[in-house]
């Protein structure tokens, strides 16, 4: 047997039922160790002391119960279809349109993994460099993405086993952080701490973003839901996985943020530095770690599968190892990366929310919850070519989408944040476009006739 053979051949065919290999909990165990993580951490960093720590639990509570509703709807797509998240969009943009869409979620992909490899470079430097003595935090990072590598290239099956383990262990470092922190400081301090007098971030801010973080993660869901044996615990592994994991690192965030403004701290985006002053950086080290190496895993992983949507015949593996290079040089730029990290988010929100208010208009609202999973994919049947490959409709909406998030988050920004706006306006646009052009009736009567479900795999 070659040595090739040992590694992942994952494709991006639909995924039988009968070689799935994700139930509620592995799913729920996923989605916890994708979202417990620094850079939502940060987020969470964000809010205080622009608004008080009651105010961000609030937003970071209601974002992302909200925010999560249509992620785990994207994510039951990919279970009914057994598609990825990038080849799904093919029955909403067309055979070539969707070549578009995907070579921008892989360039975002490898964006995000650069800046969490840096925070991770930077932890393992911490965890090394308070038991050793030791520094070196390139070398730090380069090794960190050669395990990230190392657990990717074997495929999706890997991916769950490492992340299980690791979404266990995040958890429960994450409480031990909580519960020294809580019984170390008095939570009175939290509460009644002075607030910024010049606030960039409001409470309806603060819940707009939480909600574009939710969002950020649907332009994967599917890479991963599409191995979820049932609808039922798929959904629901989803959604909760993603709340606590939200709820858990946010509120972190938050409260690792006001501590250290009422201790008079500096500012830092490395939340590390700050845990170290309690007394246990070298705990906050080993979670910042491991969050980064269970997160980066599943963003390289998407990032092969997007590629693979517009080159399938690359293969799995040889993508995978080229990707995860460029990851390693990219986290090398260190600081250059932080800078930028926060418009990196809104530039998410900006790129892909349009996108999938499409997806989930078209799937349930023009399709009625029914996509052929083969035509999608081989092309037979011609019911996603519409015009000449490319949806226009689909394209026009995305424009419109594109434009009104960037000019109300970059230009004149709203006091109430443009992710929701963006998403309901662009699904709006897209359902009349559809009617208008009178396409929801030729979809609806061609998928009575020729396609009847997807989930008998």
């Amino acid at each position: 047997m070659k040595w090739t053979e040992r590694l992942g051949h994952d494709d991006i065919r639909p995924t039988p039922m009968n070689e799935r290999s994700m139930n509620f909990f592995s799913t729920f165990t996923l989605w916890i160790a994708a979202n417990v993580v620094i850079t939502t951490v940060m987020t969470g960093m964000m809010f205080v002391p622009d608004i008080s720590f009651a105010n961000a639990m609030l937003a970071i509570v209601v974002g992302s119960a909200i925010g999560a509703i249509p992620l785990a709807l994207t994510g039951n797509i990919g279970i009914r279809t057994g598609l990825p998240t990038m080849v799904m969009t093919r029955a909403a943009f067309g055979q070539k349109g969707a070549i578009l869409p995907a070579f921008v979620n892989t360039i975002i992909l490898i964006g995000w993994s650069w800046i969490q490899a840096y925070m991770a470079g930077l932890s393992l430097n911490y965890a090394v460099h308070y038991t050793t003595g030791y520094s070196n935090i390139n070398l730090f990072v380069i090794l960190t993405e050669l395990l990230v590598v190392i657990i990717t290239i074997f495929g999706h099956r890997g991916v769950e086993r490492i992340e299980k383990y690791i979404s266990i262990a995040m958890l429960i470092l994450s409480f031990l952080v909580f519960y020294k922190i809580f019984t170390t400081y008095d939570i009175s301090t939290l509460v009644e701490m002075k607030l910024s007098e010049h606030p960039s971030v409001t409470t309806i801010i603060a819940f707009d973003i939480v909600v574009a973080t939710a969002f950020s993660w649907m332009s994967t869901v599917c890479d991963f839901n599409r191995n979820c044996r049932s609808e039922t615990g798929g959904f629901w592994g989803t959604y909760f996985g993603y709340l606590v994991a939200s709820i858990v690192a946010m509120g972190l965030g938050a409260v690792v943020s006001g501590f250290s403004i009422a201790s008079n701290m500096e500012r830092t985006y490395d939340p590390t530095i700050l845990l170290a002053a309690y007394g246990f950086g070298l705990i906050a080290s080993i979670v910042v770690f491991f969050s980064v190496l269970s997160t980066n895993v599943m963003a390289l992983y998407s990032a092969t599968m997007s590629f693979m949507n517009v080159f399938p015949r690359a293969g799995f593996w040889k993508p995978t190892l080229i990707m995860g290079v460029i990851c390693t040089l990219g986290a090398l730029l260190k600081e250059v990366l932080m800078s930028h990290f926060f418009n990196f988010i809104m530039l998410i929100a900006t790129l892909f929310i349009p996108v999938f208010a499409i997806v989930l208009v078209d799937y349930f609202f023009i399709k009625k919850g029914v996509y052929d999973a083969e035509d999608i994919l081989y092309d037979t049947k011609g019911q996603y070519r519409y015009q000449k490959g490319v949806n226009i409709a689909a394209y026009i909406t995305y424009i419109v989408g594109a434009v009104f998030a960037y000019y109300f988050t970059y230009i004149h920004p709203l006091a109430v944040g443009s992710t929701m706006l963006t998403f309901l306006l662009s699904g709006a646009v897209y359902f009349g476009l559809m009617k208008w052009t009178k396409q929801i009736l030729a979809s609806t009567n061609t998928m009575e006739l020729e396609s009847p479900t997807n989930l008998e795999g």
